[in-house]
């Protein structure tokens, strides 16, 4: 895989604490993530799938929450995460009509996994995610198939690509090219060193509201960038993953943190947006077949979040940028045009 130049090869370096070894959510260990793209005249679109263990995640669940900014969406398995506390099988993210589809080709691969590790399953909450990228892809092709599916996660791997990929290819982000991003953050508790990490498909914002660390460069770009002026229609699809110790209700409070890094970047949460945060722990697993009538789990000294809220602001934040910068400029469906980001950094 060619080398991306992300946000922080420009020398812009967003919050204080450090990154992890790739700066991805991949950092977190067990994570892999991969994608099929879909480009030609009609569709720019795609599917990306997080594989969030090494192991079989049907048996072997992770504790989960979710947390709704704007519901103006349609991503599926939300209600079980949020009842149960639990997240039972991959992440997929994909365009808003592709979401059945992708469902079935889920449960096809799980299908699959459980009886080749002699696991009955005869029930599955497929996590499902999606943003509406019919400004660039013909949507109502369904481009999407299972197979794309199934190609996405024989690509997983721990270093991904980021930008107008999968899931992300026909994206916008801030009337920019928007896409895949992500970021990472290293925590410290009790003398032991722990990873946050976030993975965003961006598809949100006005050019005019964005800012860059704190810089209000929106307006700026707005007077040298064409874009077809529209109402803030998007949405973003943001995962979190980590390796502390937390229960579901802690997750929650930080899925609702993600709202911190949105807002840095200028985002208002417009009425036809669908902003949607997902976080799991990789920390404590829970046995699917469990006999025992009480169980132990771990969690953090609620005194201790903090630094949890800190690292999913800024890794929201840059992730998103990640995303937009690491974006090439696309003419998609009906000539529609989104400019990418990195072609105007320098000048601002």
């Amino acid at each position: 895989m060619e080398k991306q130049k992300r946000i922080a090869d420009y020398n812009i370096r967003i919050g204080k604490l450090p990154k992890g070894k790739l700066n991805k959510i991949t950092d977190v260990k067990g994570i892999k993530v991969g994608h099929c793209t879909i480009d030609n005249e009609d569709n720019k679109t795609g599917v990306t799938v997080i594989l969030p263990s090494e192991n079989n995640i049907f048996p072997n669940k992770y504790i989960a929450a979710s947390y709704v900014l704007n519901g103006f969406g349609k991503t599926q398995g939300l209600i079980q995460i949020d009842e149960l506390g639990t997240l039972e099988s991959p992440i997929a993210l994909t365009n808003t009509l592709n979401v059945g589809i992708v469902n079935d080709a889920i449960v096809d691969y799980m299908l699959e996994i459980c009886n080749r590790d002699s696991v009955e399953m005869e029930s599955l909450n497929p996590v499902i995610c999606e943003c509406n990228d019919r400004y660039l892809n013909n949507i109502r092709k369904k481009a999407v198939k299972k197979e794309h599916v199934f190609n996405a996660i024989n690509n997983c791997s721990i270093d991904f690509e980021e930008g107008d990929v999968g899931g992300g290819k026909g994206m916008s982000c801030h009337e920019l090219k928007g896409g895949i991003g992500s970021a990472s953050r290293i925590i410290e508790l009790d003398g032991k060193k722990f990873t946050l990490g976030v993975l965003v498909q961006s598809n949100h914002g006005l050019l005019e509201d964005l800012c860059i660390n704190g810089k209000h460069v929106g307006e700026e770009l707005a007077k040298i960038i064409d874009v077809l002026k529209v109402a803030d229609r998007g949405s973003i699809i943001m995962i979190i993953a980590t390796d502390v110790p937390l229960e579901s209700r802690q997750l929650k409070r930080i899925c609702k943190r993600a709202s911190v890094g949105l807002c840095r970047l200028g985002s208002f949460v417009d009425h036809g947006s669908g902003e949607v945060a997902i976080a799991f722990s990789t920390a404590n697993i829970i046995d699917h077949n469990e006999l025992k009538d009480k169980i132990s789990v771990e969690i953090i000294n609620e005194n201790k979040i903090d630094v949890m809220f800190r690292a999913t602001a800024e890794c929201v934040e840059e992730a998103v940028l990640n995303s937009m910068v690491t974006a090439n400029s696309i003419i998609g469906y009906n000539g529609h045009i989104r400019e990418s980001l990195k072609d105007y950094i320098l000048d601002i």
